[in-house]
This record gives structure tokens, sequence and C-alpha cells, in this order.
């Protein structure tokens, strides 16, 4: 098969679970086979036989229906794969948006850390249950009242189909800005403390407490120089698996937690910093401080979710055809 109709086989079995997909990928690709061999005969190339074929196959999604005989839709068939396509788009962004603003904010009005985490919890529910209702309200009123075509005027092709799944691997570019992005952060932690660029009174600061160097500076350089070695393994490795994600969940979670809890308790900064902040009347430190462990929790737990969701499409891509 070339490589728009490996699209199309691939692009029809994501609709179902990996256990499913070895048997009905031999028959999709029969399928299309046997469709592509149809048109080769009133076609003058290949490739346009190709293109006839899977255009008259149809969406992928909606071929997954109606081969298997289930029904696949809220909505209605033909609605269905935009109402899914769209709300996938939205959802993703949308919630973890709505639920970080309200909870910095409800941090910054001087909430508890407990009352800002539900408070930004509901509103990601509220807002993710409000844009379900009403996206599904609009798309079943448009089946009703215009008929499919109001939704789905345009014809399907296979201009479409996405691109192959990559089975969760990693490339020289991820590899490269993963670790460029980790030795910048050592770099950073060692030049702040060895050769800081703030001074008071005439005398360079360390940005961070001195104290530190006791046992948290040195756990940070080691938890980032063991994130730089697991992301090297994962690239040796060829693609992420599960357990290279629950690694990088605790590598991140090891980071994360003991900097918030230092910055929250106001012992990540050097002492002499913040007293000349507090004396010069400055009242934006507070806010600062919550807007960055904000941001580190953020940054963790994306990263964690993003590497157990290239573990996940590395587990589940389809089984190579026999």
């Amino acid at each position: 098969m070339t490589n728009l109709s490996e699209r199309y086989v691939q692009a029809a079995l994501r609709a179902f679970p990996a256990a499913q997909r070895p048997e009905l990928e031999r028959e999709i690709r029969a399928l299309v086979g046997d469709a592509i061999e149809a048109k080769a005969a009133h076609t003058d190339t290949s490739e346009a036989a190709e293109r006839a074929a899977l255009t008259d196959l149809g969406d992928p999604a909606l071929l997954a229906a109606r081969y298997t005989g289930r029904t696949a839709y809220l909505i209605g068939p033909s609605l269905y794969p935009e109402w899914r396509r769209i709300l996938a788009v939205l959802l993703p962004i949308i919630v973890p948006i709505v639920g970080a603003v309200v909870l910095t904010a409800n941090l910054i009005d001087g909430s508890t850390a407990g009352e800002s985490i539900v408070a930004g919890g509901s509103a990601a529910l509220n807002v993710a249950v409000q844009t379900l209702f009403w996206f599904t309200l609009v798309f079943a009123i448009a089946e009703r009242t215009s008929g499919p075509g109001a939704l789905a005027s345009r014809p399907w092709s296979p201009d479409a189909l996405p691109a192959l799944d990559d089975r969760g691997r990693i490339g020289i570019p991820e590899l490269v800005a993963a670790v460029a992005a980790n030795v910048v952060l050592l770099i950073a932690l060692l030049w702040v403390q060895l050769r800081p660029p703030i001074v008071i009174d005439g005398r360079a600061v360390p940005l961070l407490d001195p104290a530190l160097w006791s046992f948290w500076l040195p756990w940070f350089i080691v938890v980032t120089l063991l994130e730089i070695l697991l992301t090297i393994g994962v690239y040796i490795r060829g693609q992420w698996t599960y357990g290279y994600a629950v690694g990088n969940a605790l590598l991140g979670a090891a980071f994360a937690i003991p900097g918030i809890y230092l910055l929250a308790n106001g012992l990540l900064l050097n002492p002499v910093i913040v007293n000349a902040i507090t004396e010069a009347g400055g009242d934006w430190l507070r806010v600062t401080t919550v807007v960055v462990g904000v941001s580190i929790a953020a940054i963790v737990a994306w990263d964690a979710i993003d590497g157990f969701r290239k573990a996940r499409r590395a587990s589940n891509a389809a089984a190579p055809a026999p």
C-alpha cells in the first residue's frame, strides 16, 4: 500500500481498541485494495485509481462505524465526526486555560491553596460541560433543521487524512530541544549562585538562599541530570513507554514539589534580596511568587501528561499487517 492508503487504514483503525485492530486491519486493507483494483480499470494511473477509491469509501471514521455495524455517533452519522473533531481541538485548550486562570486569580486574591484549587477545578469542569452541551445542541439543531449539508457541505477527500502515526517516537529535534532546555536550567541554577547578576549595596548577591547548597540545590541539579539521561534513554529506546512516562512524571514531581514548597514558604530566595524588596515597598513579590509557582506546576503537569500520551500512542499503535 502507498502512504495515502496507509494513512486511510490507520485513520479508520483509531476508533477501535488495540486488541481489535489486527483483525479489523486485515479486513479494511482488503476492502481498500478491492476498491482500488475496481477503480484501476477506469483510470489512467494507479495514483488516480487510489484517490478515486478512497474518495468513494469516504471518511474513514464513518467507514469504521459502517463496516463493524456499530452505532458510533451521538448526533448523527454524517455530523458526528465533525462534532468530535471540533471538540477534540477545543476542550484540551479551553479547559486547562480556564482552570489555570481561575486558580491563579484566586491565589493572587489571597485565597488559600485548597480554595484556589477547588475554584480552578470547578471552573474547568463547568466550561467543559458548557462546551459539550452547547456544541451538541448546535449540531443537533443544525441536523434537524437544515440537514447534514449545513455543516458537512464539503465532500470528504483523501487530502483530509491525518499523517501516519509516529507511534510515540522521539526524533532528533525533540531530543535536542529537551536536552537543551535542561542544560539551560542547569546553567541558570549555577549562574545565579556562582556568578550572581544581582547587586545590592555594591555587592553581588546570589538569587537563591545560599543555605540551599546544603541539600536542595544539589537535589535540583541531580534531578535535572537524571531528566537528561531519561530523555536520552527514550531516544535510544526509539519511543516512549509507560515506564519512561512514569519516570518522567516522578522526576518532574521531584523537582516541582520541593521547588514550589520552598517558594511558597519563603525559603527559596536569598533573604537579603527579599528584605531589600520589602524595604523598598515592593508588593509585586507575592504576585510573582504565585505566578512562578503556578507556571512550574503547569509546565511539569503538561510534561507528565505529554509523556503518558506519547506512551499510549506507542502502545495503541496498530499491529503491523501479517
